[in-house]
Protein backbone atom coordinates (compact mmCIF):
# COMPACT_ATOMS: atom_id res chain seq x y z
CA UNK A 1 0.00 0.00 0.00
CA UNK A 2 1.32 3.44 -1.22
CA UNK A 3 1.31 6.32 1.45
CA UNK A 4 -1.23 8.08 -0.30
CA UNK A 5 -3.23 5.35 0.19
CA UNK A 6 -2.47 4.61 3.90
CA UNK A 7 -3.30 8.42 4.46
CA UNK A 8 -6.48 8.31 3.31
CA UNK A 9 -7.40 4.94 5.81
CA UNK A 10 -5.86 7.02 8.53
CA UNK A 11 -7.94 9.93 7.78
CA UNK A 12 -11.10 8.13 6.81
CA UNK A 13 -11.49 5.78 9.95
CA UNK A 14 -12.76 8.17 12.74
CA UNK A 15 -15.48 8.45 10.07
CA UNK A 16 -16.29 4.77 10.47
CA UNK A 17 -15.72 4.11 13.91
CA UNK A 18 -18.51 2.61 15.63
CA UNK A 19 -20.41 3.84 18.37
CA UNK A 20 -20.01 1.48 21.61
CA UNK A 21 -18.16 0.17 24.08
CA UNK A 22 -18.02 -4.19 23.36
CA UNK A 23 -17.20 -6.02 20.45
CA UNK A 24 -20.30 -8.22 19.27
CA UNK A 25 -20.64 -11.65 17.22
CA UNK A 26 -23.59 -12.52 15.89
CA UNK A 27 -23.30 -16.35 14.91
CA UNK A 28 -24.03 -17.76 11.30
CA UNK A 29 -26.41 -20.09 12.94
CA UNK A 30 -28.59 -17.12 14.01
CA UNK A 31 -28.56 -15.08 10.60
CA UNK A 32 -29.68 -18.36 8.90
CA UNK A 33 -32.51 -18.80 11.36
CA UNK A 34 -33.40 -15.66 11.19
CA UNK A 35 -33.54 -15.18 7.86
CA UNK A 36 -35.70 -18.32 7.40
CA UNK A 37 -38.07 -16.64 9.55
CA UNK A 38 -38.52 -13.24 7.30
CA UNK A 39 -39.37 -15.60 4.27
CA UNK A 40 -43.21 -16.31 5.03
CA UNK A 41 -44.14 -12.48 5.35
CA UNK A 42 -41.48 -12.00 2.61
CA UNK A 43 -43.76 -14.05 0.28
CA UNK A 44 -47.21 -12.58 1.50
CA UNK A 45 -46.13 -9.15 1.26
CA UNK A 46 -43.21 -8.87 -0.92
CA UNK A 47 -40.49 -8.13 1.11
CA UNK A 48 -39.59 -8.38 5.18
CA UNK A 49 -36.79 -7.39 7.38
CA UNK A 50 -35.63 -7.33 11.02
CA UNK A 51 -32.57 -5.74 12.91
CA UNK A 52 -29.49 -7.71 14.22
CA UNK A 53 -27.94 -5.03 15.73
CA UNK A 54 -27.83 -1.27 15.92
CA UNK A 55 -25.31 1.31 16.98
CA UNK A 56 -25.51 5.35 16.60
CA UNK A 57 -23.95 5.08 13.41
CA UNK A 58 -24.89 1.67 12.56
CA UNK A 59 -27.23 -0.38 11.81
CA UNK A 60 -27.20 -4.13 10.62
CA UNK A 61 -30.56 -5.74 9.45
CA UNK A 62 -31.70 -8.54 7.24
CA UNK A 63 -34.04 -7.88 4.32
CA UNK A 64 -35.91 -10.96 2.03
CA UNK A 65 -37.51 -9.73 -0.88
CA UNK A 66 -39.91 -11.25 -3.15
CA UNK A 67 -40.98 -8.82 -5.41
CA UNK A 68 -39.10 -5.82 -6.92
CA UNK A 69 -38.20 -2.15 -4.54
CA UNK A 70 -38.89 0.96 -5.09
CA UNK A 71 -36.16 3.45 -5.88
CA UNK A 72 -34.87 5.41 -3.37
CA UNK A 73 -31.60 7.84 -2.76
CA UNK A 74 -30.99 7.93 1.05
CA UNK A 75 -30.07 11.68 2.30
CA UNK A 76 -27.68 10.62 5.00
CA UNK A 77 -26.75 6.26 4.85
CA UNK A 78 -24.74 4.65 3.05
CA UNK A 79 -25.62 1.20 2.14
CA UNK A 80 -23.34 -1.93 2.16
CA UNK A 81 -25.37 -5.11 1.44
CA UNK A 82 -24.36 -8.49 1.15
CA UNK A 83 -26.39 -11.20 -0.72
CA UNK A 84 -26.85 -14.41 0.99
CA UNK A 85 -29.50 -15.94 -1.51
CA UNK A 86 -30.84 -15.61 -4.65
CA UNK A 87 -30.16 -13.34 -7.35
CA UNK A 88 -31.28 -9.83 -8.36
CA UNK A 89 -30.93 -6.85 -10.39
CA UNK A 90 -29.12 -3.87 -9.22
CA UNK A 91 -29.97 -0.51 -10.79
CA UNK A 92 -27.85 2.57 -9.57
CA UNK A 93 -27.59 6.43 -10.70
CA UNK A 94 -29.64 7.07 -13.44
CA UNK A 95 -33.40 8.92 -12.41
CA UNK A 96 -35.89 8.25 -10.11
CA UNK A 97 -39.28 8.00 -11.70
CA UNK A 98 -42.17 10.13 -9.53
CA UNK A 99 -39.37 10.81 -6.84
CA UNK A 100 -41.06 11.68 -3.34
CA UNK A 101 -39.63 13.29 -0.61
CA UNK A 102 -40.41 11.36 2.17
CA UNK A 103 -40.51 13.41 6.16
CA UNK A 104 -37.16 11.35 6.82
CA UNK A 105 -35.26 13.04 4.23
CA UNK A 106 -35.23 10.06 1.98
CA UNK A 107 -36.51 10.26 -1.57
CA UNK A 108 -38.76 7.02 -2.96
CA UNK A 109 -40.00 6.51 -6.29
CA UNK A 110 -41.30 3.93 -8.46
CA UNK A 111 -38.46 2.99 -10.50
CA UNK A 112 -35.42 4.52 -12.21
CA UNK A 113 -34.54 5.50 -15.55
CA UNK A 114 -31.29 5.34 -17.18
CA UNK A 115 -29.17 3.49 -14.48
CA UNK A 116 -26.75 1.30 -14.63
CA UNK A 117 -27.82 -2.54 -14.55
CA UNK A 118 -25.87 -5.56 -12.92
CA UNK A 119 -26.79 -8.78 -11.60
CA UNK A 120 -26.08 -9.79 -8.40
CA UNK A 121 -25.87 -12.66 -6.60
CA UNK A 122 -24.74 -15.15 -3.27
CA UNK A 123 -21.27 -13.33 -2.10
CA UNK A 124 -21.67 -10.25 -3.83
CA UNK A 125 -20.91 -7.05 -1.96
CA UNK A 126 -22.55 -4.08 -2.89
CA UNK A 127 -22.05 -0.64 -1.67
CA UNK A 128 -24.38 2.18 -2.54
CA UNK A 129 -23.39 5.67 -1.11
CA UNK A 130 -25.72 8.44 -0.01
CA UNK A 131 -26.81 10.42 -2.44
CA UNK A 132 -26.76 7.59 -5.25
CA UNK A 133 -30.72 6.26 -6.86
CA UNK A 134 -30.54 2.65 -6.46
CA UNK A 135 -33.73 -0.05 -6.85
CA UNK A 136 -33.61 -3.79 -6.97
CA UNK A 137 -35.56 -5.92 -9.37
CA UNK A 138 -36.46 -9.55 -8.15
CA UNK A 139 -37.10 -12.20 -10.79
CA UNK A 140 -40.15 -13.82 -10.18
CA UNK A 141 -40.59 -16.64 -7.86
CA UNK A 142 -37.11 -16.21 -6.40
CA UNK A 143 -36.79 -15.51 -2.91
CA UNK A 144 -33.51 -12.59 -2.46
CA UNK A 145 -32.28 -12.15 0.52
CA UNK A 146 -29.03 -9.68 1.89
CA UNK A 147 -27.44 -8.42 5.10
CA UNK A 148 -27.61 -5.03 5.55
CA UNK A 149 -25.29 -2.33 6.50
CA UNK A 150 -26.64 1.45 6.56
CA UNK A 151 -23.94 3.86 8.18
CA UNK A 152 -25.12 7.47 8.69
CA UNK A 153 -22.90 9.96 6.77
Amino acid sequence: MNMAMVMVVVLAAPAATLTGDKAEVIPAHEVQTQLAQLVPQAKASGSSGSTLASYGNLALSLSVRTANGGAEIHAHYDDLMIVQQGSATLITGGTVVDPKLGSDGEIKGTGIQYGLQRTIMPGDVVIVPAGMPHQLLVPPGTIYSAMVAKVKE
